[in-house]
């Protein structure tokens, strides 16, 4: 090999070289600058879905205290005036109706107190989070059971475990609101709630044998608030990766259903309500 094949061919192999190094570096660059995108699209995801929890959970409280409203007027309040009632009317003159309403006044007081303490109960957080979500349930359909206004009925199949708190929440708000549509506009007699439990998921089904309502206006665009709570309860549970139905016809009841994937972590693992 002559000197000049010789420096041709170290020029060659220094020319692909240069190229090879190139392109590696072109590489590196297009691949940090993918990662930097991929990481700025995350950084975005999560303050949208910051964003959309935030949205929720004010939305999530607004009703919650519509329900509080609604049950301290209906309720509690209704109780209060009642005994207010008494109260006004008694008369030392006769000891026998007299008698009569101090005992009606201490049961409506005392229904009351236990009205307040229920409701506190449903509507803690904390305490929520405290005893999990079917615990939650079955002291929700315990309550409006007491209320006497209908019979409800809880039936779990599978092994219980639990959920990250904040979906259990939410999936517990739900149903809370599934609840009171039920009691406020259904004129149901039966409520019965069945909690199936497998490996991958948790299917909550909700049924009532109420008057039923035509869903045909859900699926109309004509601007009418129809459904709008309908569409929230989906919302929420769409934040939370489950998948939220409901059907029903008129004369024949209504029934919800919520299916809420299992997370694909250890430390739910073994973890279950007591």
């Amino acid at each position: 090999m002559t000197n000049q094949d010789l420096i041709i061919v170290v020029f060659a192999a220094t020319l692909v070289f240069v190229i090879l190094a190139f392109f590696a570096v072109l590489f590196l660059l297009i691949h940090k600058k993918k990662q930097k995108r991929s990481f700025q699209e995350k950084l975005q995801l999560q303050s949208q879905f910051s964003q959309t929890l935030l949205q929720s959970q004010l939305e999530i409280q607004e009703q919650t205290l519509k329900n509080i409203s609604q049950e301290i007027h209906d309720n509690i309040g209704q109780a209060l005036s009642l005994a207010k009632l008494n109260l006004n009317t008694m008369s030392l003159d006769e000891p026998d109706k007299l008698l009569q309403k101090i005992g009606n006044s201490k049961e409506l007081v005392s229904k009351a107190i236990v009205d307040l303490r229920d409701l506190s109960r449903s509507l803690n957080t904390d305490y929520v989070e405290e005893m999990g979500l079917i615990r939650s349930v079955e002291y929700e359909l315990e309550m409006i059971r007491k209320s006497g206004t209908l019979q409800t009925r809880l039936e779990i199949t599978g092994q219980v475990y639990r959920f990250d708190k904040q979906k259990e929440l939410i999936t517990f708000r739900i149903v809370q609101e599934v609840l009171n549509n039920i009691i406020k506009h259904a004129k149901a007699y039966n409520i019965n709630v069945h909690a199936g439990y497998s490996s991958g998921r948790l299917e909550l089904t909700i049924t009532d044998d109420g008057q039923g309502v035509d869903l045909t206006p859900l699926n109309e665009n004509n601007g009418d608030n129809f459904g709008l709570g309908i569409r929230n309860m989906h919302n929420r549970a769409k934040l939370i990766g489950a998948a939220f139905s409901m059907s029903s016809a008129i004369g024949k009841g209504t029934e919800v259903k919520i299916s809420l994937p299992r997370e694909n972590n250890h430390h739910n693992e073994g973890r279950s309500e007591n």
